[in-house]
């Protein structure tokens, strides 16, 4: 039997466009891109702000070239952008009248988000803006225990001194800031909540922060209004059902994701390699294989993939990340049309392959190339026409239990099965896919 397709609750943000459009470009960009190893390099090293003064004082990312950047994800074939306005480290990318520590003020001394939002938008990209919850670099943020200084013998006398209301004011008026002065945003990711628990078997207590210390229930209130339609993602510790999109992290779900049993919007974010930030000597960088999988993966369990880059402090894309760009970009050249508007398909796929379905045309992505002849099951009677999607060429369709259909199975045959007769030689391309025109 056809599978039944989830069909999410009704959200308060434009998820046509997002459903549609599939692939989007993550940025994870600041002053960690000088130490060069990790985002969080500050909180794993324990780096207090006096010491981490020196990347602000020596970032100036001379090369940037926010064309370049949007160019490249446009060639990818990404449909929208996700950027870093301000990380864990505190450190804003745009000229923010509540602080100091900008770009403005480095020796770069330029605002990096208003050209950047030009340039996207220019390509035809859509605009989100991630957003920290978090600020280690803010002297009313209550240090805890993800603080750089959660060790510091101090911390109960420095903490003494911090006020999270005004730390909560600051981050309210920024997120203001950022929803009035660039126009339509599509997406505000915030990151992202730990709220204080008890370890039930150690008694062990963690102090972390949640909705009460970002005053959520009013941003997310003042973030609608500021914003009708904008997309926003579960990260700001509210009930689940106050999220548009859900957001598995450096996972990939087998399956149409589902929270407390309901199914619901949601996009995957993942990296090229190990972090987000760019990190000079990392080497567990995936296929171009692996790559291309994790796009089809994720529409054909009706997701979205939003794919990270890191550049480095001089403000360009690595030559790792380019390649890996052009390597989405060569395939999708070719198969966007079985990404694009595709979702979860309500046929199962062969063994080996996934499915995606846009309508009546269905998409079988072919993992294991197998020698000439694939079987499908319940589709029998329901295909009008086959052909790989690289290059238009006719797919030979067999239908079991007709005349000269079953022969080269043998036995008794599954008259639900159509078989596909492929070429011996798998296509150049990284994932061939056959479009499968419904009746």
């Amino acid at each position: 039997m056809a599978n039944k397709i989830p069909r999410p609750a009704p959200v308060s943000g434009d998820m046509e466009w997002f459903l549609n459009d599939r692939f989007g470009m993550f940025i994870h960009w600041g002053l960690y891109s000088l130490p060069a190893r990790h985002e969080w390099v500050q909180n794993k090293e324990q780096i207090s702000n006096e010491d981490y003064q020196k990347y602000f004082d020596h970032f100036n990312p001379d090369l940037y070239d926010p064309e370049e950047w949007a160019a490249m994800a446009a060639d990818a074939g990404m449909k929208y952008v996700v950027l870093t306005t301000k990380h864990h480290e505190g450190f804003c990318l745009w000229d923010s009248k509540y602080t100091d520590f900008k770009s403005t003020k480095t020796p770069y001394g330029k605002d990096l988000l208003h050209p950047f939002v030009d340039a996207f938008r220019a390509e035809g990209l859509r605009i989100g803006f991630y957003h920290s919850l978090i600020d280690w670099n803010h002297p009313n943020f209550p240090i805890d225990d993800l603080h750089p200084l959660r060790d510091h013998e101090d911390r109960e006398e420095l903490n003494k001194t911090r006020d999270v209301a005004k730390y909560r004011e600051y981050l309210h008026n920024q997120t203001r800031e950022l929803l009035t002065e660039f126009g339509k945003i599509d997406i505000l990711w915030y990151d992202f909540s730990y709220p204080s628990s008890t370890d039930e078997k150690t008694g062990k207590q963690f102090v972390g922060k949640g909705r009460d210390d970002w005053g959520s229930v009013e941003l997310l209130k003042m973030v609608r209004e500021l914003q009708p339609g904008i997309i926003v993602n579960n990260r700001l510790n509210l009930p689940d059902e106050e999220a548009d999109i859900h957001t598995p992290e450096q996972v990939q779900p087998s399956e149409w994701v589902h929270v407390d049993g309901k199914p619901v919007n949601w996009e995957t974010c993942q990296t090229f390699s190990g972090s987000w930030g760019y990190h000079r000597d990392e080497a567990s960088w995936k296929s171009e294989e692996q790559l291309v999988k994790m796009l089809i993966n994720s529409v054909s369990c009706g997701g979205n993939l939003l794919m990270n880059v890191g550049p480095t402090s001089r403000g360009i894309f690595d030559e790792r990340a380019v390649k890996a760009l052009e390597a989405y970009g060569e395939w999708m050249y070719l198969h966007s049309r079985s990404i694009y508007g595709c979702t979860q398909s309500e046929f199962e796929a062969p063994s080996g392959c996934r499915f995606t379905q846009n309508g009546k045309k269905l998409y079988l992505h072919i993992y294991d190339w197998p020698y000439k002849y694939l079987h499908m099951k319940e589709l029998s009677g329901k295909i009008e026409y086959a052909q790989l999607l690289n290059d238009g060429s006719e797919v030979f369709l067999r239908e079991a239990g007709k005349l000269g259909g079953s022969e080269h199975l043998g036995g008794d045959v599954d008259k639900s099965l159509v078989t596909l007769e492929l070429p011996v030689l798998k296509p150049d391309v990284t994932v061939p896919v056959v479009e499968l025109f419904l009746k």
